[in-house]
């Protein structure tokens, strides 16, 4: 690497690392520049490609030393969410390709078993690794084999049930699991409920510590009484621990509790790992305290800003320039405020995701109508049906890769009893460089098939405004599905209105083929038409507005009328929009209608810009052309 200062170039420690076995020999103070030379490249890397900063610079000490001690991949290392792998991607053979990082056909911004022999479980969404290290250390036991499975996760994903039912089961099977909790105080934005009080550091760490040795020096004065109260004490040393620590919680489900240890002292932390290496047996967890954006002092002072971030300058710590559209995600929040300050009863619901939901702004202004209840959407989705059996008027916003969490209640505790709660499906559809654990596209699948709910999909900005509005208002269940990233730069709506239930519109008039695009696919299609035109083709379009209930005398009128149609979705195809126009066209009997459906296909979408994303699945306006044009060319 090349000096900016001397102009000399010289070696660094990284450049040899292809493997967990290249810094097993390293010394503790090489180990001390390593770390700092693996932000640099984070920083450098990240401010190119946009990713997960401010988790990454926080776990880089804790991941050297994990690979330092166990013997990865024979052990099991196992991330939760995994956006903060950027280090263990590093260290595993993958520098070199560090530069693709979530660029297309680059390496993936989370652990993915087909990328690397060292990404033992694929991760994305939060609060799963114990119960995937549990599953691994019992087909060890079964096997017969020797290896360790070693759990990392958060103490914002220790929020989710998910995380205590595997708690509570490593605990009654009593096999050999290591549960590391990196505790930084906060996962996207800062912890809420009273297990994250719990787990403060304001007592467990610099308190306790002085507790006890202000106990330790007052008994010393003693003489021999205060000496041998002292040796009990010392003795009893875990129990004292437990009792003032988060140790008693950990201790009550059966696990070995050791900590809290500093996150950034690498010798602690392999002392401490060395320890449990090779002297405990069963379950135990280790607690370790980390700075989220350790390093990069914008990402200090703002984690949650620098949690997931786009391109940006170093030296200032401000993204680069944007087109200047207003987002969808900023439409939702600002039209929230707007509805909340003429109807109280409308309250919000956030898990864990304030700022990406578009929530500040209510939160601030409503406190006593805003909640974040954590990583816990399945709580979220039955908190607000107990809010709305008592009058309110919920809105949970969450993305949608999300929401698939929380389906069960959805159709229990919302849809069933017809409950008016709006889910506010925001990240529908594609989402870009964060991959197939983040896309949206399942979202009109698993509800459509729903009973008692109405799902919308507005084509712009301001249609998201009248549709939030028509939601809160309808009574029962709603969903407003809408994408990430900016809107069309249409002129918003100053005053709301209700739109009626299952009725579409015609934005083009056309006789030979009839264009139904969904959402965010309605633009996309009208270039379309108008592409068309110019070789002769006559397409009408229509935006069908509502996925459930169709318009279903609008869409068969003019499918008869045009005798083909193409539907556009940013969904999975299986299930989709396409196949409720394709049993709606059969219930009329208009299976002479030609049929073309324009969906993802059934795979998983890999990570990429979105315009990238909707090519490879024709759903951009060439592809659409293309297909209208194919299927006009096809004879009877």
């Amino acid at each position: 690497m090349l000096n900016t200062l001397t102009g000399i170039s010289h070696r660094t420690l990284l450049e040899d690392i292809n493997s967990p076995a290249d810094i097993r020999g390293l010394a503790i103070p090489e180990l001390v520049d390593l770390a700092q030379e693996i932000r640099d490249l984070i920083i450098r890397t990240v401010s190119r490609t946009g990713g997960h900063l401010a988790p990454s610079l926080g776990v880089v000490e804790l991941t050297i030393a994990l690979h330092y001690v166990f013997d990865t991949p024979q052990d099991k290392l196992i991330w939760d969410v995994g956006h903060q792998s950027y280090t263990h991607k590093i260290l595993t053979g993958r520098r070199d390709q560090f530069a693709t990082l979530r660029q297309y056909k680059g390496i993936s911004g989370f652990p993915k078993i087909k990328e690397s022999r060292y990404d033992v479980f694929e991760t994305g969404h939060s609060s799963t690794s114990i119960s995937a290290a549990l599953g691994m250390a019992l087909a060890r036991d079964i096997k017969k084999e020797t290896h360790r499975a070693i759990a990392v996760i958060g103490d914002g994903s220790m929020t989710a049930g998910l995380a205590f039912e595997a708690l509570n089961n490593a605990g009654h099977l009593d096999r050999d699991l290591i549960v590391i909790l990196n505790d930084n105080e906060m996962s996207i934005s800062p912890n809420v409920g009273a297990l994250s009080s719990f787990l403060s550091r304001k007592l467990s760490g610099k308190t306790m510590r002085r507790v006890k040795a202000h106990i330790e020096e007052r008994l010393g004065q003693l003489s021999n009484v205060g000496e041998n109260i002292l040796n009990i004490l010392r003795k009893s040393e875990e129990s004292f621990k437990s009792f003032f620590t988060p140790g008693m919680l950990f201790e009550a489900l059966k696990f070995d509790y050791i900590g809290p240890i500093q996150g950034h002292e690498l010798e602690d932390l392999i002392e401490t790992f060395e320890g449990v290496r090779d002297n405990i047996h069963g379950p135990v967890l280790i607690h370790v305290l980390t700075k989220k954006g350790k390093g990069y002092l914008p990402a200090e002072k703002n984690p949650g800003l620098y949690h997931g971030v786009g391109p940006f300058d170093i030296a200032s710590g401000k993204p680069q320039s944007s087109n200047g559209s207003i987002s969808y995600t900023e439409v939702f929040g600002s039209t929230m405020v707007q509805m909340a300050m003429s109807d109280h009863r409308i309250a919000a619901i956030s898990a864990a995701m304030i700022t990406g939901t578009g929530l500040n702004s209510f939160a601030q202004q409503f406190p006593e109508r805003f909640f974040d209840v954590g990583i816990a959407e399945q709580h979220a989705v039955t908190f607000a049906a107990g809010l709305a059996s008592q009058g309110l008027r919920p809105v949970v916003a969450i993305y949608s890769s999300f929401f698939q969490r929380a389906l069960d209640q959805i159709i229990h505790d919302v849809c069933i009893p017809k409950l008016p709660v709006t889910l506010a499906i925001d990240r529908a559809g594609v989402v870009g460089d964060d991959g197939p654990t983040h896309h949206g596209v399942f979202d009109i699948s698993f509800l459509r098939f729903i009973p008692n709910l109405v799902v919308m999909a507005p084509k712009d900005e301001e249609e998201l405004q009248h549709m939030l509005y028509t939601a809160v208002t309808l009574g029962g269940p709603a969903a407003v599905r809408y994408p990430r990233g900016p809107g069309e730069r249409v002129e918003l709506a100053t005053t709301l209105k209700k739109l009626e239930i299952g009725r579409g519109e015609v934005l083009v008039e056309g006789d030979d083929i009839l264009l139904l695009p969904v959402g965010n696919r309605v633009y996309p299609a009208l270039h379309a038409a108008d592409g068309l035109r110019k070789v002769g083709i006559s397409a009408a379009v229509i935006n069908p507005r509502f996925i459930k209930p169709l318009d279903d005398e609008l869409i068969s009128t003019w499918a008869r009328r045009c005798g083909r149609v193409i539907t556009i979705e940013d969904n999975a195809r299986q299930g989709g929009f396409g196949s409720a126009v394709l049993e709606l066209l059969g219930s009329r009997r208009l299976a002479f209608v030609r049929t073309c459906l324009l969906a993802h296909p059934d795979e998983f979408v890999e990570h990429g810009p979105q315009a990238v994303l909707w090519k490879n699945s024709r759903l951009d306006t060439p592809s659409i052309i293309s297909a209208a044009i194919d299927l006009m060319q096809q004879k009877d």
